[in-house]
């Protein structure tokens, strides 16, 4: 018998995140399974994923499910999985915005949406919150196209414009866009914002935890900072109604500071580790909770109100949101195919439902 099973996986960029995507059709229904076979083809157990196709940060421990869409009015479905290789556990409580910008161009590539003449519009069901995502896809002369002239700060070059319409992100997760239903907290005399729009996150004052927002993300290895910052994360979760948000990677905690040129400065965290870039998913909360009145962000950034653009300034550059009445965010990603083939999942690491079946 062979020991490895080998399974249709395709290897994508999304924003500035990377990981495979597969149909779902290609892996196990009970979702015990579907984790045992994502940990072992991404190297869970071991912090660089030496064993798999995973990585040593988050951004690159991501995983893609797509499969026709089961709600009305949804081309696809999408279902998100966050990979943490070093505990070998698989979270699908988030979205990602970032790997969501690749779904358009897999999905017409796969046959599960029929490309137009020039652009086409993909309605994405988000299994992990239950939104639909609008994702409109450069498709000149009916085929998925890569290049384009599109730049995204964190990711090198140009590549195709991919813009993703977030309609009614609010409460995500929770059902609520204040989930407290307060616009500010107080944790262990620090004051937080918990907003739920597309991601659940929690804001900080960079500056009540000694910080700027303008750090580097290797500048963030105080152990005594990073155990506060995950204490503070804990408390909103539980105030944010999640049972045991120790075990899983929302909410998401942000740093937010004053910027002289843009909206706000922000560190967004993984949760432990800081992003590199910013979530596309964490920045619509972001710029959600600066037209919000009464929210940190708000009163940091004075009185805004949509249509407005909100300029975030992250480590490798800026993130623009548009918010449009509706309301509605809209984001500019770019994505790529890079990898397709097999990908093997080892039998030694996988349960007997999922040899017998």
């Amino acid at each position: 018998m062979n020991d490895q099973i080998a399974i249709p996986c395709v290897v994508m960029r999304g924003g500035t995140s990377r990981g495979p995507f597969f149909l779902a059709r290609d892996l196990p229904t009970d979702p015990r399974a579907r984790d045992a076979v994502l940990l072992s083809v991404m190297g869970g157990g071991h912090d660089l994923g030496i064993d798999g196709i995973g990585g040593g940060n988050a951004v690159i421990n991501k995983v893609a499910i797509i499969g026709p869409g089961s709600v009305p009015g949804a081309d696809v479905d999408y279902l998100f999985a966050q990979v943490r290789v070093r505990e070998g556990i698989v979270d699908t409580s988030p979205n990602c915005g970032n790997m969501l910008a690749a779904v358009g161009p897999f999905a017409i590539e796969a046959g599960l949406v029929t490309a137009a003449a020039e652009r086409t519009h993909v309605r994405i069901h988000n299994v992990n919150t239950g939104k639909l995502i609008d994702a409109t896809v450069a498709t000149p002369r009916g085929q998925v196209t890569y290049e384009g002239e599109a730049r995204i700060d964190g990711v090198p070059g140009t590549a195709a414009p991919i813009e993703l319409s977030f309609p009614n992100a609010a409460g995500a997760r929770t059902g609520r866009l204040l989930p407290t239903g307060r616009t500010v907290d107080r944790i262990d005399g620090i004051d937080v914002t918990c907003i739920d729009a597309a991601m659940p996150v929690m804001l900080v004052r960079a500056a009540d935890l000694g910080c700027s927002a303008r750090e580097a993300p290797s500048d963030f290895t105080d152990s005594r900072f990073r155990a506060r910052l995950e204490n503070l994360r804990i408390e909103a979760g539980r105030l944010m109604g999640f049972p045991n948000p120790a075990a899983m990677v929302i909410p998401k905690p942000v740093l937010i500071a004053p910027v002289s040129e843009g909206t706000l400065n922000v560190r967004y965290f993984m949760p432990h580790d800081c992003h590199s870039a910013l979530a596309v998913t964490g920045a619509v909360a972001i710029a959600t909770a600066c037209v919000t009145p009464g929210t940190l962000a708000a009163d940091m950034v004075g009185s805004l109100a949509p249509p407005v653009p909100i300029t975030l300034a992250h480590p490798s550059g800026q993130l623009v949101v548009r918010l449009e009445p509706g309301p509605v965010a809209r984001v500019q990603r770019t994505a790529r195919r890079i990898f397709e083939g097999h990908v093997f999942a080892r039998r030694a690491h996988l349960p007997q439902s999922v040899l017998a079946a």
